[in-house]
């Protein structure tokens, strides 16, 4: 990263036989004495621990001797302190070593440039001038919530790791906000989503459920982080009437309690028959790869059952692990094995020091799994089915663009998020991995920065997100004072219904929305987590 240095150190001795001051110079390169004939010639390069000189002296006077070996000790001494990281600033440069390594847009920052610092000193003193390791992360983001839009640093990779593998503390209701149609500082929630196995499942949350307070106190759009989203670990759910985006709390009181929680995210799989066609629904909530065989099973499901027709519903999926997107796409087609699904593009450096095949994602007919190699259940399907909405993102976005080339792919839902590019979990060690030599154990630490863009097989994507066929909003709502989000799974749920229709009749009627609440929502609650649209390469080089 560093070049040879040359640095210049100057020192003032008071000459007390000869009564003035002489001034000795001192170089890394060089070290000379005026007027005296002594020269030190070093050869020093950055990172190096060898460090080679010659010497040649005429030391008519003593007191050049002892200044020599003063100069010498001064000057391994100061290399010292150049290759040196101080403690209190080495999370800060890991940080930047890290951006540095691997950040896509590494060469549109300038204080990332390999260039930017001379030596460890000048990078010490840039790096002390931020108060904490979040602070000089997001100074090194390109345009943060523009360009870079998802790139992120955490103070606990354990938590980070394990919210990959779904596993996060939660009560297990996942609600949109909104605020009052007439009283707008007042907010209140409709749950869409209760996990199964949940605290919230035992304690009765059904999707559809209104809420306007917690613990008796209304929720405002002052308040409503604190009360939800707060480090309480227990609240008291106050459910509501909905009264026509008005709603009032109605006497019946949940007490909903936050724990650690593994989510399966293979929700639903079952089949539907419609006359001569067999429609197999799964309802996938992550690309987490420790699922990745329960994955198998369900489409070994599909398979038994000679499904004609696949829906995949990824309205509530953010995305998550690359290759398990793969690993669904040959799933839904079996007959592209080899055959190229994704090509990831990185910054100069990497591309610069890794294989190109590295950078390609082809189809597969295998899942690995610990050292095992289980042969993967495809279909092979010419036409697949995606529910999706303004929460399908990144992986889920990546399935639907990998499979474009080579099968006919229709959305129903709305629009989805945008995410074309990836990120990977970046430890303090030696390689930055999590199994790295020398991993840092002083800090837990991690960053989860943007690190490629990803293109199916015809150098594809679309970061404004994907356009449904058949655009349809769910019932949050509706002008005649009703809400109906139905049952997940069921025919009673609009988008389900819908897609099968467009199944069996080929239709896209048009269809008048009367839900005033659509995409005005305050906040997701599932979108608020930090990690939830991620798209990440596992096992990077």
């Amino acid at each position: 990263m560093f070049r040879s240095m040359q640095i210049y150190l100057h020192f003032y001795f008071f000459n007390i036989r000869k009564h003035r001051f002489k001034q000795y110079c001192v170089y890394f390169y060089q070290i000379k004495t005026v007027p005296f004939n002594v020269r030190v010639t070093f050869n020093y390069i950055y990172g190096c621990k060898n460090t080679n000189y010659e010497l040649n002296q005429k030391m008519r006077d003593p007191f050049i001797n002892v200044l020599f070996i003063f100069m010498l000790l001064l000057f391994f001494n100061c290399t010292k302190d150049i290759d040196s990281i101080p403690e209190d600033i080495e999370i800060n440069n890991f940080v930047w070593k890290g951006m540095n390594s691997y950040y896509y847009w590494q060469s549109d920052v300038p204080d990332l440039a390999d260039t930017r610092f001379a030596n460890q000193g000048e990078l010490n003193v840039f790096l002390r001038s931020f108060y904490a390791p979040e602070e000089l992360f997001q100074d090194l983001r390109f345009q943060p919530g523009v360009i870079d839009r998802f790139s992120w640093i955490v103070d606990d990779y354990v938590a980070l790791e394990n919210s990959f593998q779904g596993i996060r503390l939660t009560n297990g209701m996942e609600f949109k906000l909104f605020v009052y149609k007439e009283n707008t500082t007042n907010v209140y929630g409709v749950v869409y989503y209760v996990i199964p196995g949940s605290n919230a499942e035992v304690q009765g949350v059904l999707r559809g459920d209104v809420f306007s307070a917690i613990n008796d106190t209304q929720i405002t759009v002052d308040n409503y982080r604190s009360l939800l989203f707060g480090e309480n670990s227990n609240y008291t759910l106050n459910v509501s009437d909905f009264k026509t985006g008005n709603p009032e709390v109605n006497g019946t009181n949940i007490v909903l309690v936050k724990e650690e929680f593994q989510e399966n995210p293979i929700a639903i799989s079952k089949t539907f028959n419609e006359g001569s066609k067999k429609i197999g629904y799964l309802l996938y909530n992550q690309f987490a790869s420790s699922f990745d065989l329960q994955l198998n099973s369900a489409f070994s499901y599909f398979k038994s059952e000679a499904v004609t027709d696949l829906i995949i519903d990824l309205r509530y999926n953010g995305g998550g692990s690359v290759r398990t997107a793969t690993y669904l796409a040959s799933m839904i087609n079996g007959t592209n094995t080899g055959k190229l699904f994704s090509q990831e593009f990185w910054n100069e450096k990497v591309v610069k020091n890794t294989s190109p095949d590295y950078f390609e994602n082809n189809f597969t007919d295998q899942i690995t799994s610990n050292d095992d190699n289980i042969p993967i259940e495809s279909l092979s399907l010419n036409t697949v089915y995606f529910i999706v909405t303004d929460d399908t993102a990144s992986a889920s976005e990546l399935v639907i663009n990998g499979m474009k080339p080579y099968i006919d792919v229709k959305l129903v839902g709305t629009k989805t998020v945008g995410k074309q590019v990836g990120s990977i979990t970046v430890y303090d060690s030696d390689n930055y991995r999590r199994t790295g030599s020398n991993l840092n154990v002083n800090h837990t630490y991690a960053m989860q920065p943007i690190v490629l863009e990803i293109k199916n097989s015809q150098g594809q994507n679309n970061p404004e997100g994907y356009l449904p066929e058949i655009v349809l909003s769910e019932d949050f709502g509706r002008e005649d004072g009703t809400i109906n989000l139905g049952v997940l799974g069921e025919r009673s749920d609009i988008l389900l219904d819908r897609t099968i229709n467009f199944i069996t009749t080929g239709s896209r009627p048009s269809f008048k929305n009367r839900n005033y609440n659509q995409e005005k929502a305050l906040i997701d609650s599932k979108v608020i987590q930090p990690f939830s649209q991620e798209m990440f390469v596992e096992n990077f080089r």
